[in-house]
């Protein structure tokens, strides 16, 4: 680490016996300033390496068993960089090691405090249906949010006022389903391969093992005189109800999309919403999609924001003032670091497949650390969509509360954005182990396509025997 250097802050105010209008006295020294080692990640899932808990003259190699693929994909816990500090709970969960539920049609596994006990608020599942292949009709104590991964979906459902709804949706977008409203799901056959998706629902110990079946949960468990009684027709009717559950199971796909008429008439808001067709919100580095219960007003407990963020960039450092974050991972790799009370931090790394929990207020940041443009999902518990950024915060604060606690130069100072800046480009090539082949291409595509494009300044600084290179935007 650098040397450390004594910091300033605001003295106290002069003697008792100054008068009333003295100033306050001049910056004294307080602590040391952080160390300005930049703690980049050591290496990346794809590498052919060794992996050791070795950061600079920290650690040493290890000399029982390695598990090299889970080293790989996950170096900022094997070697952590130094900001990282006292305990928080695990905030990572990987959907490939979850069980996977095996039935003839797809399959569905699940993450919820079971696996991962920090997410209490939400819990999620992901599916998949072959074409045809249905999600037995059944409902929920919790609401259920969904978004397609790929293929093609037809949704079903009639709310409490007898209004139904048929409805077909397609990679990107979504459906919704009110707590107790019953629904089921069906694999179109507009794709050879049927669909996968992913579900959200709003309470952390929530399972898709528990939910409300319609045949073999509830029928199957009711005399057959009563059935009888109840539709008004006789016990014959009943001969073929399922004598177990069929959760998901093959059928011919939907032949059509048009919803049984209903004297009752259709739902007062949509169930399916196409996300696909949102125009992107594009940023320095990426881009933003944000859907809540203003653009799809019937989804009143979850709320999302699809990401991207291309590479050398970030989705800035920034919190969520009340509500919890279920991150899903969709495309490439990233990096992030939880910062809680009391200095406790800590860095994860994700890729396709992985899923994050934040808890509200928690600070953090998702740094893509891959070559290629990273994708993925910030949901949460509320109607409404909220964020809090830190460098539009510090904008906004008076510039000598700002130097008193940063000891922010003027010129730092006046680069703060009063307007959030989500994605951050930050056009970081990363030397560690990569060779000077990666580095060389990288560096032509930064040069050619990003920093003369965008009015990128790169500035060159050789620390702890790895190149960095870090720019301004200037807008």
């Amino acid at each position: 680490n650098s040397t450390a250097v004594a910091a300033t802050t605001v003295g106290s105010l002069s003697s008792s016996t100054a008068s009333s209008t003295s100033a306050a006295a001049s910056a004294s020294p307080t602590v040391p300033y952080a160390s300005d080692d930049p703690n980049e990640i050591l290496w990346t899932p794809d590498e052919d390496i060794l992996p050791e808990p070795v950061r600079g003259s920290l650690g040493a190699p290890m000399l029982g068993p390695h598990n090299v693929p889970i080293e790989l994909q996950n170096a900022d816990l094997l070697a952590p960089p130094t900001t990282d500090n006292g305990d928080i709970p695990n905030a990572k969960w990987p959907m490939a090691l979850s069980h996977q539920r095996m039935q003839t049609g797809g399959w569905a596994r699940q993450e919820n405090i079971e696996v991962m006990p920090l997410a209490t608020k939400m819990a999620g599942v992901n599916m998949r249906l072959e074409a045809g292949a249905i999600r037995e009709l059944h409902w929920h104590k919790t609401a259920e949010w969904a978004y397609v991964l790929s293929g093609y979906v037809q949704v079903t459902s009639v709310d409490q006022n007898g209004k139904n709804v048929v409805g077909n949706v397609g990679p990107g977008d979504l459906w919704y389903f009110p707590p107790g409203i019953l629904h089921s799901l069906q694999a179109t056959n507009d794709s050879a391969e049927g669909t996968e998706f992913l579900l959200i629902f709003d309470e952390g110990d929530s399972s898709e093992d528990a939910t409300f079946l319609v045949s073999s949960h509830w029928l199957s468990h009711v005399p057959k005189e009563v059935i009888a009684k109840n539709f008004q027709t006789s016990i014959s009717a009943f001969n073929n109800i399922p004598s177990r559950e069929l959760y998901i199971f093959p059928a011919f796909p939907p032949a059509t999309s048009q919803a049984p008429s209903d004297p009752q008439g259709t739902v007062p808001e949509s169930f399916t919403y196409s996300l696909s067709q949102v125009p992107i919100t594009p940023l320095s580095g990426g881009s933003v999609k944000v859907v809540d219960s203003t653009t799809f007003a019937v989804s009143k407990k979850i709320a999302v924001a699809e990401v991207t963020v291309e590479p050398g960039a970030m989705r800035e450092l920034h919190w969520h003032p009340t509500q919890d974050e279920w991150g899903c991972y969709l495309e490439g790799t990233g990096r992030m670091t939880l910062f809680a009370s009391e200095s406790n931090a800590r860095t994860w790394d994700f890729e396709a497949g992985d899923v994050a929990y934040v808890p509200a207020s928690y600070g953090h940041y998702v740094e893509n650390t891959g070559n290629t443009t990273l994708k993925f999902l910030e949901i949460f518990k509320t109607d409404i969509y909220q964020d809090v950024s830190l460098g539009q915060w510090l904008a906004l604060t008076p510039p000598a509360v700002v130097q008193a606690h940063l000891g922010f130069s003027d010129e730092t100072i006046a680069m703060l954005n009063k307007t959030k800046h989500n994605r951050r480009r930050a056009c970081t090539e990363r030397l560690t182990r990569r060779g000077k082949r990666a580095r060389d291409k990288y560096l032509t595509y930064i040069s050619s396509n990003l920093c003369n494009a965008h009015g990128l300044v790169i500035t060159r600084r050789n620390e702890y025997n790895a190149l960095s290179w870090s720019t301004s935007y200037h807008r």
